[in-house]
């Protein structure tokens, strides 16, 4: 690819998140000046994503608003969908960080703190994000479909924390169904799961691993419920109140201890 298109330094650096940004080596003037332009852009995608969604994106539109012509764009970002695939990983990184963050301000030990830090930092960032996060969760945009090899890493970090934490009370003796009844695992699903555990190193056994997914897939699912108003204008009244309650209820399906009240 020509040496002005945007996967140079800064765009490696952005696909794969800020630790690999912090060691990257410094940018010379030239890489300075393309970053902020770039990030000119990206911050412009993000308001024309909040403005008019995802299917009506339009460099033509961005480079408007940048004030340039729409062919001094194309120097940056070679098309629509390179700019879609930019704004995911730019909002599957911010998302990233704040559930990292959240997590990391509640002790190592307190495994349901934890669950619950997460998913509240999820629903946080999807409430002030809502374009962004139905960027990310939402409807798939007709014509682009996200190059795996650039949006797996930062697309799993959720999972991965949330991994983390299953697998961290599980080591610590505190991750259990207490005594809740279900189905067996299939030998389908447990050669699934087995794939899992390789891939994440997990020792989380397979039925609390399964346990593990359908927590994972209700929180986003609780959240989407809200973010897209699926619950209706006067359903429930305190909407964060309902939210906890999820929490401890996943959490307890999970197998952890529930987490502390929201504050």
């Amino acid at each position: 690819m020509p040496e002005d298109r945007t996967t140079s330094a800064v765009e490696a650096a952005t696909a794969a998140g800020p630790a690999a940004a912090a060691v990257s080596r410094p940018l010379t003037p030239r890489e300075r000046a393309r970053a902020r332009t770039v990030a000119d852009i990206l911050r412009l995608g993000r308001e024309h994503l909040a403005l008019h969604g995802a299917a009506a994106l339009s460099l033509r539109a961005v480079a408007r608003d940048l004030g340039v012509v729409s062919s001094a764009v194309y120097r940056y970002v070679e098309s629509r969908e390179e700019l879609l695939t930019l704004l995911l990983i730019d909002a599957y990184n911010e998302l990233g960080d704040e559930v990292d963050a959240a997590v990391g301000a509640v002790p190592e030990g307190d495994f349901g703190g934890r669950f619950a830090a997460l998913g509240r930092a999820v629903r946080d960032w999807a409430l002030r994000e809502p374009a962004r996060y139905g960027l990310l969760f939402g409807s798939p945009v007709p014509g682009y479909r996200a190059p795996a090899e650039r949006t797996t890493g930062p697309g799993t970090r959720v999972i991965s924390a949330l991994m983390a934490i299953l697998d961290g009370a599980f080591r610590a003796g505190k991750l259990s169904a207490r005594g809740l009844r279900g189905p067996a695992v299939a030998a389908g699903l447990a050669g699934d799961l087995a794939a899992i555990r390789a891939e994440f190193g997990l020792a989380v056994p397979d039925d609390l691993l399964a346990r593990g997914a359908l927590a994972w897939t209700s929180l986003f699912g609780a959240v989407s419920f809200e973010v897209f108003g699926q619950y209706g204008e006067e359903t429930f009244t305190d909407r964060g109140q309902l939210f906890d309650h999820h929490l401890a209820v996943l959490a307890d399906v999970a197998g952890l201890p529930a987490g502390a009240a929201a504050p």
